[in-house]
């Protein structure tokens, strides 16, 4: 049907249809109420922790975990900080996990730069055995494990933790990078051999700057993942003075110097370093997710 159109009058753009926005509309306000309540579910726990770090043991006995507390109670705090000697393990905590975020992010980038841009014979394996290597168990690696760091000498030493957590979070890494360098346009690659780039040249120049959102990402990841770890921790360090914080808070558990509101406020301050180190580090993890969805 043909529209007749008088001189001096622009066309007419037909409306979109109300009930289409109004659809996309309502769907929106459901995904966001799911979302909200998934979200509210997960901090169920968390909320069960701060109200029992806050009571005290008499009222944790007479009202058990979800009663209110009748006064602020803080002496668990204190008692966790003196019993745990908690800056002490908060540095070994910092050191193991910030230096394998760091170590772990260098390995995977020169694996990857040698499997996804290299192109090394038998690429497919070798990513394949990256991949293996990712998916076993810890428990299958820690008598291994123990055994290596007790003939070389390393066992209770920060530096065996580093060392093995290096290895497992940089096969995670290398998997990654490997597959997103196996598409990195070749066309970059060859502009730069044609100016007379060399390897190292062209990782540092022109690779690295393009991979740097999602290296962020794998260092806030590596740091976060390193920090809760607790199996091999507690095989590898057996010394207060190079126990870990989740490690410490188990041992004290173990030996039943806490009382219930005490261990509830322990892992109230233990929680509170990787939350701070998250929201620091929110708008780094939030772009470098960004930039991986629009390449």
């Amino acid at each position: 049907m043909a529209v007749m159109l008088t001189p001096g009058t622009a066309p007419v753009t037909p409306a979109r249809p109300v009930r289409d926005r109004h659809h996309h509309s309502v769907s929106r306000w459901v995904v966001l109420a799911v979302v909200t309540l998934g979200a509210l579910v997960m901090l169920v726990p968390f909320a069960f922790m701060l109200l029992n770090a806050f009571k005290s043991p008499g009222d944790y006995s007479s009202g058990g975990p979800l009663s209110w507390p009748t006064e602020f109670y803080t002496k668990g705090l204190r008692t966790y900080w003196t019993e745990v000697n908690f800056p002490l393990k908060f540095w070994n905590s910092a050191v193991i996990a910030g230096s394998v975020a760091v170590l772990g992010v260098a390995v995977s980038v020169l694996n990857a730069y040698a499997l996804g841009i290299g192109r090394v014979r038998g690429r497919l394996w070798i990513v394949g055995l990256f991949l293996l290597a990712n998916m076993l168990p810890q428990e299958a690696l820690i008598y291994p494990l123990y055994y290596v760091a007790k003939e070389v000498g390393l066992y209770n030493t920060r530096l065996a933790v580093i060392i093995i957590f290096t290895v497992i979070q940089s096969a995670f890494g290398t998997y990654l990078l490997a597959s997103v360098m196996g598409t990195f346009p070749r066309s970059l690659l060859e502009a730069a051999a044609l100016d007379g780039a060399g390897k190292w040249t062209v990782l540092w120049r022109v690779v690295f700057p393009n991979l740097r959102p999602t290296l962020a990402v794998l260092l806030i990841f590596f740091f976060i993942w390193t920090w809760n770890e607790f199996l091999i921790p507690l095989v590898m360090l057996i010394d207060n003075q190079t126990q870990t914080i989740p490690v410490a808070l188990a041992s004290l558990q173990g030996d039943r110097l806490m009382d219930a509101p005490t261990t509830n406020a322990g892992a109230l301050i233990s929680l509170v370093p990787a939350i701070l180190f998250f929201l620091i580090f929110q708008r780094t993890l939030a772009r470098g997710i960004t930039a991986g969805a629009e390449k």
